[in-house]
């Protein structure tokens, strides 16, 4: 472990003003993206699109690094250089997700656990070689009737640490993503009182693991009310309660919060961002690390085709740059139709 570089590297992945790409979605995710726009999900096609992304002009001003997928990380632009090698002369940090998926956990109906670690220390060096410096692992817990769990909520915790270890041993930064769904009908208050116990969780499994909290990203979830809940929260509210939620359970010795978007829209993802960076000193940097909310707009306009590729990357960057913003407190709604 070179808990020097690892420090370095978490430092670059939450710089001020800069953000995460999540551009690892796995085979099946993209082809309903893809399906979207009517276009085949070959591998040229994903090729294509991601370098489309990774290439955009003046995309690193707000970028620090880019999580890429199995399949992306061994590909390589038109001109022949590997994906992470084009990321890293561009100062964007190559990393990778590391985990199988959510799988079905067994004996408790409605919850999941992440797999992947077997074999892991293997694919990490070998990722390693490759370029990665960082890796994702996404742990999932569901706010249903009589769910989630304790058993479920410290399993996947367990798991995050154990997946975290690894990457630590390899000099690879962990993210370390338990995501709280919003899919359900459960008001805001819920969704705290859960995010609250699974953090809690999460940092006591990290610990018990002998993690270095200087080497680590956290990608939370926000805390905000289900999609389906008849009392929606408003901006202020998402802030306030994710900030006091955060307080509360992540040691001001972790280099930096990169949220996840986890099915808000592109605008509410950067205006809850921005809202809680402008509330005042916080002990660590919050950041953005999404994926549909910078892309989708990115998609459409590129449509698949050669024509669509500078449109697609002028969507991208003006996203990347409203999230820029909201990383430093400075974005505002109005800045949607000015900026488009």
């Amino acid at each position: 472990m070179n808990t020097a570089e690892l420090a370095a590297t978490a430092h670059a992945m939450v710089t001020k003003n800069r953000g995460l790409l999540a551009a690892d979605e796995s085979t099946s995710t993209i082809l309903k993206r893809f399906n979207t726009i009517k276009l085949e999900s070959t591998e040229e096609h994903r090729r294509t699109y991601r370098e489309m992304l990774f290439t955009t002009p003046g995309a690193s001003e707000f970028i620090s690094g880019v999580i890429l997928y199995d399949e992306t990380i061994r590909q390589k632009t038109k001109d022949g250089v590997p994906f992470p090698t084009y990321l890293s002369q561009h100062n964007m940090v190559p990393g990778i997700k590391v985990d199988t998926g959510a799988k079905p956990l067994a004996a408790f109906p409605g919850e999941t656990i992440t797999e992947g670690l077997d074999g892991l220390r293997e694919r990490l060096a070998e990722y390693y070689k490759l370029g990665a410096r960082f890796a994702k692992w996404r742990a999932v817990i569901d706010i249903g009737a009589g769910i989630p769990s304790g058993y479920a909520i410290d399993a996947n915790a367990g798991a995050l640490a154990r997946y975290a270890a690894l990457c630590q041993e390899a000099s690879i930064v962990p993210i370390v993503e338990p995501e709280v769904l919003m899919d359900g009908d459960h008001p805001i208050e819920r969704c705290e009182e859960v995010t609250n116990v699974v953090l809690e969780s999460v940092f006591a499994h990290l610990n018990a693991a002998r993690i270095v909290l200087e080497g680590m990203v956290l990608k939370p979830n926000m805390v905000i009310a289900g999609k389906k809940s008849a009392k929606k929260s408003s901006p202020e509210q998402v802030a306030e309660a994710t900030v006091r939620t955060l307080k509360r359970h992540v040691p001001a010795a972790v280099p930096g919060i990169a949220f996840l978007s986890g099915g808000q829209s592109p605008a509410e993802a950067t205006l809850h961002l921005s809202l809680m960076n402008a509330a005042g000193p916080l002990p660590w940097p919050l950041t953005f690390s999404y994926g549909r909310a910078l892309q989708d707009n990115a998609l459409k306009a590129w449509g698949g085709s050669q024509a669509g590729f500078a449109a697609g990357q002028k969507q991208l960057f003006i996203r990347a740059k409203l999230n820029g913003l909201a990383a430093g407190g400075a974005y505002t709604s109005a800045l949607e139709s000015s900026a488009a």
